[in-house]
């Protein structure tokens, strides 16, 4: 069992990846200009489920979600919409789509209230990665992809599968477990493009230039 204040941490960190995830995919977008390998649908649905937890952190008072929540959804929302002005209007359709899916939790509100909507949007999370990974095998041209996004969703579901298997929470432990795996894949699946998900940031290659490749 984890100490209550490591738990606490895992949870804040996990939540500003979670929240911050989509920020090199939205910049990435707005720089390049690329739209490549990027998935309408994974961006609706990331919408409506970020919303879900919006909903949820104001109805259970989890007030830590809030915040996140409002950031992950305008930053999903900027990407919607670059990808809508890029594509000239064809993703609209995907984007609703996706957005539709995300509407899975409802029934599980209407029947078993709060704690079960919980557990859908939870169980959510993977559904939320899947079109994504899905679009990332339909091409090789995923130069429009931001490795960053799939980076972070590993490290933020890591984070929540250790939490649920510390509170054996069953929501978490398959959220989590397909957040590690989903990503995972579309990782592998750059690599095996020939793109490269893990290079080296660009400061990094500046300092460690040797002397006489300068100028």
């Amino acid at each position: 069992m984890l100490p209550a204040v490591l738990l606490t941490a895992l949870l804040i960190v996990a939540n500003v990846l979670g929240a911050a995830m989509a920020a090199p995919q939205a910049v990435r977008l707005l720089r390049a200009r690329d739209t490549g390998g990027v998935s309408s649908v994974w961006v609706g649905v990331s919408i409506a489920m970020n919303l879900w937890w919006l909903l949820y952190g104001l109805a259970a008072e989890l007030w830590a979600l809030v915040p996140l929540s409002v950031v992950a959804v305008v930053l999903y929302a900027v990407i919607a919409v670059t990808l809508t002005r890029l594509r000239r209007g064809r993703t609209l359709p995907e984007i609703a789509m996706g957005a539709t899916i995300g509407l899975i939790p409802v029934p599980a509100l209407v029947i078993g209230g709060l704690d079960a909507a919980g557990v859908a949007i939870g169980i959510g999370y993977g559904l939320q990665l899947a079109p994504a990974v899905a679009a990332s095998f339909r091409t090789r041209e995923l130069h429009g992809v931001a490795p960053g996004t799939w980076i972070m969703a590993v490290l933020e579901s890591s984070l929540w599968l250790i939490y649920g298997l510390t509170v054996l929470d069953p929501a978490l432990l398959v959220g989590g477990a397909s957040g590690v795996v989903l990503p995972a894949l579309l990782l592998g699946r750059l690599v095996a493009t020939g793109h490269r998900p893990f290079r080296r940031p660009r400061w990094i290659a500046r300092v460690t230039r040797p002397a006489w490749s300068i100028g």
